[in-house]
């Protein structure tokens, strides 16, 4: 992904309305953000920590998501699988995390979901610079670039139901 501003982040939203946008917390290490491994920029509210934010390039523009978390299950310590990255965790590591639809569906209050990792760090977890734990990537034969389109891939879909 390439490195985005503050600006191009909060104009990209397509579920929350322009003030919303403004007031959402950003992510504070923005600059520092390691661009040529993201396949998306993912971050949570430190301020709430039911609110993730979700931005990736479509083409040649940007689109965000507000996204809410699950309410987490207690005790619940087996194995989840994240449907962009297909990491595994065990406990609070994959989350179903609802975005509310864009446009009229959304303002009637129709969501769609999707279970996620957690801390939003996909790209890290397949390209190998964060670790799930014994188990949370399972062996494949594809490379890198297949495992990096299949993510965004999946990304695209889960957007296209937020959008359409």
């Amino acid at each position: 992904m390439r490195p985005v501003t503050e600006r191009d982040v909060r104009a990209s939203f397509v579920n929350v309305t322009r003030g919303q946008a403004q007031r959402l917390a950003m992510p504070r290490d923005l600059d520092a953000r390691p661009w040529p491994d993201l396949d998306f920029l993912g971050w949570r509210d430190p301020a709430a920590p039911q609110r993730a934010y979700l931005v990736t390039e479509t083409g040649d523009e940007l689109t965000g998501v507000a996204l809410r978390l699950g309410a987490p299950r207690p005790g619940h310590m087996r194995r989840s699988m994240c449907s962009l990255c297909l990491t595994t965790h065990t406990g609070d590591g994959v989350t179903l995390l609802s975005a509310r639809r864009a446009g009229r569906d959304g303002h009637h209050g129709n969501s769609v979901g999707a279970y996620l990792c957690t801390d939003l760090a996909c790209s890290l977890y397949l390209r190998g610079k964060k670790h799930a734990g014994p188990g949370g990537r399972l062996q494949e034969t594809l490379t890198l670039d297949e495992l990096i389109t299949r993510t965004t891939a999946n990304l695209t879909a889960f957007l296209a139901k937020v959008t359409g």
